[in-house]
């Protein structure tokens, strides 16, 4: 190396060395911007270059008082010249190091011992290249100090694989193998045995307490439901507005999309079974044995958990074609083996409105190795037992909730296997089943509950058909009534033009909606009954509740109807909205489009238009000039994240964008303390007057209210949608 460079070098070591210790010391106030944050991204790609090179300088320091290396000129140079390499590079990456550990979503024991452990292999290699010519340095000291550097490199890099993969990384892949064939079915609780397998395996290695990324942690089921920066994990019972679903089903080039690109992504089966959990409630305590036979969750969580050794029955056709089962599975039809090692094929199928009977048809190539074939709640017909009936090897069939009669149910008669079939919710009666089960020789159970079979006559059919089991499921006596889930509302949107037609509907048949729109709660006796007859022409707010005998009355429902009868042509932004809440730009206020509290929906990221630190305005055009009297802004209160009404709307019109003229100009009503989060809508009336263009300027609460945390700062506007009339 060339001395003046040399030297140059040994004084950068130097300097090196006096700022890594400033670092050190002031680490907790410093703040990094956003182009070191660049520079500290770049420490995973550094960081294997000191690696290799001090390994190497370690080594031949080891042996460098051997009596052939010791008298050998060039050995010495190099040897130190790799040396003083080395340990600039490992101040170079020590630095990039700290710079990405002052980012969010780092932090804990393990991330403590890799900053400690990688500075002092810094310190360590400054100090051996530093002293490694003095007279007191000899054969020992080297042999310690190339020991230790070696030691401590293996130890920082098992930290940092532990920070980036997470903990066991390496036989993870053994031991949750290991772990989950020890754990016997009847045991098998399924979040601890099922679900929490796949977030260690996918997920923990960026959301674990030493790398807290989003401010989320998925290592145990306190901290999943307590969720992360962006709110929420999951919606119980409501896969698709869950946040951790959203995530996963987003594009793998989005920024979003979990697991990350170039991690290890989730299986088709891993999805299907997070989504099923959380359809299932997300239930952290039940186990695999307490879900119904033919559920799905349990037919995809017993794959997982059981071997070849523990299955009960052996199957001599061959395997299916990988490449085949593949290419068969899409977003509405999933194939799984039903055990690890093993021929026999599960198929689950979705979505009422995308299923045909082609989705049956097409898996001819596969109906040898098809024994489970789950079709609930879809509008299957009688004509489509027929693909069924061409699943020779099928043992398990599920048809609650279908349209199938006793005709098709006599085309089962050729499943020679068929052990379990379940018909609840379907219109069999007494006298179907009696005439065909006897045509089933191989049939073990049959459930039938929630069909139009008594009591009496499950035990007619049980006693008629020993070697079969009836399921006639739940039978209220009365005693243990079960409250009846809210009305849903039907139509399309809630914002409405001259008119429309009020939609409501419940998923259990024979239940009375009652509902008010005079602000009152409905009772299930004066409250009006719900008949599609009703027609809404103003703003209206429905409160409905569903009633059926034997049933506990649900909660209440209350459904916002608003009432916009102008759109304007053309809209373009007076004011940049806030980067985080930009919705459609200057399409959002007239989309139809309404907002919603919480992270978890998509509404709520997607909808709302939001400014803190300028006013919300645009300016709107009609082709043709209109006459309009009102202007409402619906937006949203949740003053606990500092979110707040307007202090005032400013509505302008005239016939050019130069010529316009206050038109009115009015407030909202402030929250309380403690209020919850809610979405209001407050309405400006005026003359009516024609215009061609309207000018509305929203202005956020410039002062939040004393008895707030936040006091004295600027709140933050959110709207979703405006109303013309």
């Amino acid at each position: 190396m060339h001395l003046r460079f040399k030297v140059f070098a040994e004084q950068l070591l130097v300097a090196s060395n006096i700022f890594i210790v400033f670092l050190l010391l002031f680490e907790s106030k410093l703040v990094i911007p956003a182009w070191l944050q660049t520079i500290g991204r770049m420490h995973p790609l550094i960081l294997h270059f000191p690696i290799v090179i001090l390994l190497l300088a370690m080594l031949l320091e080891f042996f460098r008082f051997k009596p052939e290396y010791a008298s050998n000129q060039f050995f010495r140079n190099f040897l130190q010249n790799l040396l003083l390499v080395g340990a600039l590079f490992a101040g170079v990456t020590v630095i990039m190091g700290l710079f990405l550990s002052r980012e969010e979503g780092y932090s804990g024991d393990t991330l403590l011992y890799h900053k400690w452990t990688g500075a002092g292999i810094f310190f360590l290699s400054s100090i051996i290249y530093l002293v490694r010519n003095t007279g007191w340095y000899n054969a020992p000291l080297a042999k310690a100090g190339a020991l230790l550097t070696v030691v401590s490199l293996v130890l920082t890099g098992h930290f940092g694989a532990a920070l980036t993969h997470g903990d066991n990384f390496i036989w993870e892949p053994v031991s949750a193998e290991k772990e989950m064939a020890a754990v016997p079915l009847e045991q098998a609780v399924v979040f601890e045995h099922v679900i929490l397998p796949i977030l260690d395996q996918k997920c923990t290695s960026c959301h674990n307490p030493d790398k807290l990324k989003g401010e989320l942690i998925l290592t145990d089921a306190q901290s999943i439901l307590k969720g992360g920066k962006s709110g929420k994990l999951f919606e119980p019972g409501n896969p698709d507005i869950s946040l951790l679903l959203q995530r996963v089903h987003l594009p793998v080039e989005e920024k979003k999309h979990m697991p990350p690109s170039g991690k290890a992504q989730l299986t088709l089966q891993e999805i299907s079974l997070l989504t099923l959990w959380v359809k299932d409630n997300a239930d952290f305590k039940r186990k695999v044995t307490e879900l119904p036979e033919t559920d799905s969750l349990r037919i995809l969580a017993s794959t997982l958990l059981k071997t070849p050794e523990s299955d009960e029955e052996k199957f001599d056709f061959p395997e299916a074609d990988e490449k085949a089962i593949a290419g068969l599975n899409t977003d509405y039809r999933t194939i799984s083996a039903v055990a690890r090692q093993s021929p026999a094929l599960a198929v689950n199928i979705y979505n009422r409105s995308a299923y045909s009977v082609k989705q049956l048809d097409e898996l001819k190539e596969i109906r040898k190795q098809i024994v489970s074939l789950n079709l609930n709640k879809l509008p299957v017909k009688d004509a489509d037992i027929k693909s069924v009936s061409q699943f020779e090897n099928l043992r398990r069939l599920d048809l609650n909730f279908t349209d199938i009669t006793a005709p098709g149910l006599k085309e089962l008669a050729s499943l020679k296997h068929l052990h379990s079939l379940t018909l609840s919710g379907t219109k069999v009666n007494f006298k179907d089943l009696q005439a065909v089960i006897p045509t089933l020789k191989s049939l073990k159970t049959v459930s039938v509950w929630d069909t139009g079979l008594s009591a009496e006559d499950v035990d007619k059919l049980q006693k008629a058909n020993k070697q079969i089991t009836v399921i006639g499921g739940f039978k209220d006596d009365g005693t243990n009534p079960l409250q009846l889930n809210p009305p849903q509302v039907k139509n399309a949107s809630t914002i409405f033009g001259e008119s429309v037609a009020l939609q409501l509907r419940h998923p259990i048949k024979g239940v009375q909606i009652r509902f008010t729109m005079d602000g009152t709660e409905p009772d299930s006796v004066k409250s009006p009954l719900f008949d599609n007859r009703t027609v809404l022409k103003e703003n209206t707010t429905i409160k409905a509740k569903a009633y059926k005998d034997g049933w506990y009355g649900s909660e209440l429902a209350t459904f916002d109807f608003f009432r916009s009868t102008l759109k304007p042509d053309s809209v373009r932004l007076l004011f940049p909205l806030n980067r985080v809440h930009q919705a459609e730009a200057d399409k959002t206020f007239f989309n139809g489009k309404l907002g919603a509290i919480g992270a978890n929906n998509p509404a709520w990221a997607n909808n709302w238009a939001g400014v803190r630190n300028n006013d919300m305005g645009f300016i709107s055009e009609f082709k043709k000039p209109v006459v309009i009297s009102s202007v409402g802004v619906h937006y949203m209160i949740e003053e606990d994240t500092g979110i707040f009404p307007p202090e005032s709307v400013e509505v302008w019109g005239g016939s050019s964008p130069d010529n316009m003229k206050l038109l009115t100009k009015f407030k909202a009503a402030l929250p309380s303390k403690g209020d919850k989060p809610t979405l209001k809508t407050v309405e400006g009336k005026f003359k009516p007057q024609s215009v061609s263009y309207l000018k509305i300027i929203a202005r956020p609460l410039s002062k939040i209210p004393d008895w707030h945390r936040s006091k004295g700062n600027r709140a933050l506007l959110l709207v979703d949608e405006m109303f013309l009339n």
